[in-house]
């Protein structure tokens, strides 16, 4: 769904932060995920929505990145073998799959922490970014969702919302 342009800046935002060659399993399985075939519709909806302000791709390209680690993140997680137990996404093997249940949770987590880490380096409206971010992804969002999706008794955690 990304235009070439965008999906370039993409993969270069992702090679600066992820080093393409390297020898680390944790980082070869974060890169797996992120550079698997995709539509990037989340990348897409941040630059398509940047446009609306005249904002360039390239002044919101660290943000859409942030937003795919994220989405890769609840990806490698909802495929584990304790949730949806997917072999496959995206028509190649799982991350668990590929390297093993360890490194998946592993490269999850580090794609979460990443995203945020990315975030935070922003100099415009980081706090509120990090603030609206953190809410989609969390117990009354994604996470709450899932909790919902795998069948755990939501009302244990209610009293958290």
């Amino acid at each position: 769904m990304l235009d070439e342009t965008t999906k370039n800046l993409l993969i270069v935002e992702v090679n600066k932060l992820l080093p393409e060659n390297s020898e680390n399993k944790l980082i070869s399985a974060m890169r797996y995920i992120l550079l698997a075939p995709a539509k990037h519709i989340r990348s897409f909806l941040v630059v398509a929505s940047s446009r609306v302000f005249n904002a360039e791709a390239k002044k919101v390209i660290s943000v859409a990145a942030a937003i795919e680690f994220v989405h890769a993140y609840s990806l490698i997680h909802d495929d584990l073998p304790c949730m949806d137990n997917s072999d496959t996404r995206r028509s190649q093997l799982s991350c668990h799959k590929k390297f093993d249940e360890a490194t998946a949770v592993l490269a999850g987590d580090a794609l979460l922490t990443l995203a945020f880490e990315v975030l935070s380096a922003l100099n415009e409206k980081r706090c509120e970014i990090i603030k609206v971010l953190s809410q989609a992804i969390g117990i009354r969002g994604m996470v709450g969702g899932q909790v919902l999706d795998i069948g755990a008794d939501f009302n244990k955690i209610k009293k958290f919302i």
